[in-house]
């Protein structure tokens, strides 16, 4: 990271990256939660030039695994090396999807979780909109299934999946039995293809989707490129997943 902030921002062709701090508060009141606002808003001035907003974390505020579930600012789990509770952090998930909305951020890249999760367009937990094609809500996309122990059965328990009966109607798809890694390729401005890989199988992917978004102004010409998710982190910024 640059300078080792905990959250930071650039831009790389038709994109804007933002990282964000997913171990700290962004309510309000927060030092983080008034520089996302003010960052977002900055980019939204210059979306001629970056028509793609992504921003990547930790953890997800999306998330079917039981073995973690949304990211709400508490852990629900201990570590038997630490002697204490750990830290709350305020504003998750909420504060933060406000400002997702509010700036129109088109995906939301995570790790953390060991397993592969892809959501449809969604908001506010329940607005679900089933369709890839004139997106207007944030696509949440988790790779943690890059080479760690995969989160495929419950904690503290024999055989209990951790994905339970009951599939949440955000869920696109998810793999918690396999490894692999993902890539997006940005097409234009309007169109991002993201691919799966399962290891073992790289010449074909898994997981091939194109997801669109609402046209956009554009005085620039816009130059498709990819990018690549690996090892469960954003390969651009390794140290953010780190699990």
């Amino acid at each position: 990271m640059p300078g080792n902030e905990r959250y930071y921002s650039f831009g790389v062709g038709m994109v804007h990256f933002v990282s964000v701090s997913t171990d700290e508060d962004i309510d309000p009141s927060s030092t983080q939660w008034v520089w996302l606002d003010r960052t977002l808003a900055k980019i939204n001035k210059q979306r001629d030039i970056w028509p793609w907003v992504v921003t990547f974390q930790h953890r997800p505020i999306y998330n079917s695994n039981k073995n973690h579930g949304n990211w709400s600012g508490a852990n629900n789990y201990t570590y038997d090396a630490w002697d204490g509770e750990l830290a709350t952090y305020e504003g998750w998930p909420d504060d933060y999807e406000a400002l997702l909305l509010k700036h129109k951020v088109d995906l939301v890249l995570t790790g953390h979780v060991h397993h592969y999760e892809r959501t449809w367009p969604v908001r506010n937990r329940n607005d679900v909109t089933k369709s890839y094609e004139n997106v207007t809500s944030p696509v949440h996309i988790t790779c943690g299934h890059g080479g760690k122990g995969l989160y495929s059965i419950m904690w503290d328990t024999d055989d209990q999946s951790t994905y339970g009966t009951n599939r949440p109607e955000f869920t696109a798809a998810r793999d918690n039995k396999n490894w692999g890694h993902c890539e997006l390729e940005f097409l234009d401005e309007r169109t991002v293809r993201h691919t799966m890989f399962r290891m073992g199988e790289s010449k074909v992917p898994t997981e091939d989707v194109k997801i669109t978004k609402a046209a956009v102004k554009s005085g620039a010409e816009m130059v498709g490129f990819s990018v690549g998710l690996i090892v469960g982190c954003f390969s651009l910024v390794y140290s953010i997943f780190w699990n």
